[in-house]
């Protein structure tokens, strides 16, 4: 079973389209950030190295403490690779088990958002970028979760840039309209069935 790995910038719209993918029968979908999050409650060894790195305040109980340590990952970058260190492993081994159990699909669709910059693209057959014009993404976060232009700005100084992630991408979905977005999954969809 192919593994296409499905990525792109903060509010490019990676989750409409892994969305638009899931209504193919033969297609699995695993969103890395989603099982990342649930895995940062649930996961003993997570926690443990969490409150190492972040200190006590990191948790509430099992409930982690997002705005504490966003505010320390988005200021320092040191803090951000050790985040990642403890939680892409973690999700890797998710991944895997995930996979086993979806043997009669024909592919899965790995959606995450920093795909080159946890290096989880050297596991995937064929890349996807989703992109999407910088004013759009900008807007589209800022409504989405409520925080200022500034505060996305620094999400976005994060991530590899758009150029980055297109040079090495087998496909590009160029998401301004939602009906021309899935006529691209669709052809996208198309070609992989074909080749499988």
């Amino acid at each position: 079973m192919k593994i296409i790995g499905l990525t792109g910038g903060i509010g490019s719209g990676k989750t409409t389209v892994a969305n638009y993918f899931s209504s193919f029968d033969n297609v699995a979908i695993y969103i890395a950030d989603e099982q990342a999050r649930k895995l940062m409650q649930t996961s003993i060894t997570i926690k443990q190295k969490i409150i190492g790195v972040f200190g006590s305040e990191a948790y509430t109980g099992n409930v982690p403490n997002k705005k504490y340590i966003s505010n320390i990952v988005f200021n320092d970058a040191s803090k951000l690779k050790s985040l990642n260190e403890i939680i892409h492993p973690e999700v890797r081994k998710d991944f895997q088990n995930f996979i086993i159990k979806q043997q009669n699909k024909t592919y899965v669709i790995y959606e995450a958002a920093i795909l080159f910059e946890s290096n989880s693209n050297t596991f995937c057959d064929l890349i996807i970028t989703v992109h999407a014009p910088i004013s759009t993404r900008i807007k589209r976060v800022m409504d989405r979760d409520k925080t200022s232009k500034e505060g996305v700005l620094q999400r976005m100084q994060n991530q590899f840039s758009d150029t980055h992630k297109l040079l090495q991408s087998n496909y590009v979905i160029f998401n301004k309209n939602k009906n021309n977005t899935l006529l691209q999954v669709k052809n996208i969809h198309k070609i992989l069935t074909e080749k499988s």
